[in-house]
């Protein structure tokens, strides 16, 4: 039994230890002598633990606090909408601040995406959009529409839905069997093309999967504008222009998995509009509040919506938190902070210093790639530069766990070092982020970069 005082120092520790189960975390990786890192507060593209040692906070806590730490006046927001109304669901009801927040979004989303269905994450977005697509066609007599097109090692979420488009084998298999339906098709990743693909057909390996499975069978293609799995993924040139006309020639619906893509990382509201495609959904979670409330939603075109606009037809899904009055109020909040302090415009003056600064450490051996658009780039990092050579699975976990992960956090840098496609770090800092915070950046990154090719390439 769990004692209610509050509790500080070495207390907290314990606490965490003993009662905190962490997401996608070793717990046995934590004990004597391997604390839990707590974060304790933050201010702009920084942070603090619960010692006082600061951090800048490169990957926005998780690709989501896009207008930086500490803003009070978006939390107070929140605790004045608390103050007028707490809580009413949107179970056939609404309130103002959801109706607002709806009608804001329907005017800076592309083309006729009007509709605007709240959930309380990115998982949820993802898994209500895949329901939505089938009981569109299921109300359009297409009833065997059911199988959803996404990409390798793409992740879409990790509900028992949401993981049937991810595309992960790790992050599937101890949940096996799940939803039937999800099928896969290769990345964009230009740096290892998938045999006989090149950049100019990647997408044609999704009408040739459609076409394999039955374009009668095909629900929707699932996409993220730039995929996070394996290391920020950017599409070729015209790429979602095809993909956009495979899914009319087979009535398949195209979701742009926006989860992180949105709200100003890629530089605009939308990923779609940074690459200038229209899709017929939109998910999209994190950004929408700059994490602080959890909120996520589906945003659909007016003929996705139209099946339902019959007075006795209901999108038969529901979640208890969706739209929430406090997350609505501060997801307004967030989106003026945008449009009054120059957010996007921020973004793109300055992502070409990213990038810059990036592709300076192309000298150091174990660096093999660099990609990414806007604030969301990616280092991947291999053992040969000439032949492209995987590193083993041992390999990754020394270079990975072993070394990269708490040696950059020990030096006050939290960006995301992953191996779920080959090893890579990724940088996804706060919107608000400009040169100053790359040059701390490029200060941590090139001695243990360094250090990481003198450990795996000559040791």
């Amino acid at each position: 039994m769990a004692t209610t005082e509050t509790a500080t120092g070495s207390d907290l520790q314990e606490l965490a230890q003993r009662h905190l189960w962490l997401h996608f975390a070793r717990m046995g990786a934590y004990g004597e002598g391997h604390e839990i890192p707590i974060i304790a507060r933050g201010e702009g593209c920084y942070v603090w633990d619960d010692h006082g040692k600061k951090y800048l906070d490169a990957l926005s806590a998780l690709f989501c606090v896009n207008i930086g730490h500490g803003r009070h006046d978006v939390a107070q927001a929140g605790a004045d909408q608390a103050r007028e109304l707490g809580f009413f669901t949107n179970w056939s009801y609404a309130h103002p601040p959801a109706i607002q927040l709806a009608a804001r979004i329907a005017a800076l989303a592309p083309g006729d995406l009007n509709r605007v269905f709240f959930t309380s994450g990115g998982s949820e977005a993802v898994e209500a959009a895949l329901k939505l697509a089938r009981q569109y066609h299921k109300l359009r007599g297409a009833s065997n529409k059911t199988k959803v097109i996404a990409r390798e090692v793409a992740y879409h979420g990790a509900s028992l839905g949401a993981l049937s488009a991810t595309g992960i084998t790790a992050m599937r298999t101890p949940f096996e069997p799940f939803t039937p339906g999800g099928c896969h098709v290769p990345n964009t990743n230009l740096y290892r093309l998938a045999p006989g693909y090149g950049a100019e057909n990647l997408a044609e390996s999704i009408a040739q999967r459609i076409e394999f499975e039955g374009p009668e069978t095909v629900s929707a293609v699932i996409l993220e504008p730039v995929q996070n799995a394996g290391g920020c993924f950017t599409p070729p040139e015209g790429y979602f222009q095809r993909v956009r006309e495979i899914c009319d020639e087979h009535d398949v619906l195209l979701i742009s998995d926006e989860v992180i893509c949105s709200w100003g990382r890629l530089g605009h509201f939308f990923g779609a509009q940074r690459y200038g495609y229209q899709p017929d959904i939109i998910t999209t979670a994190k950004g929408i509040t700059s994490a602080y409330a959890p909120m996520g939603a589906v945003i659909a075109s007016d003929r996705v919506y139209a099946p339902f606009a019959d007075g006795k037809t209901s999108f038969l899904h529901g979640i208890t938190f969706g739209g929430h009055p406090i997350a609505a109020a501060v997801a307004m909040a967030n989106i003026d902070v945008f449009e009054q302090e120059g957010i996007l415009e921020n973004v793109r003056e300055n992502e070409s210093a990213l990038r810059a600064m990036l592709e300076s450490l192309r000298d150091i051996e174990i660096v093999g790639d660099v990609r990414g658009a806007g604030y969301f780039h990616a280092l991947e990092l291999v053992p040969d530069r000439d032949t492209k050579a995987h590193f083993t699975r041992e390999q990754s976990e020394t270079l990975i766990r072993g070394y990269l992960s708490a040696e950059m956090y020990s030096r006050g840098l939290i960006c995301r070092a992953d191996d779920r496609g080959d090893p890579v770090i990724q940088f996804s800092p706060p919107l608000i982020a400009g040169p100053e915070q790359f040059e701390e950046i490029e200060a941590v990154l090139r001695p243990v970069l360094e250090e990481a090719s003198r450990r795996m390439l000559h040791a």
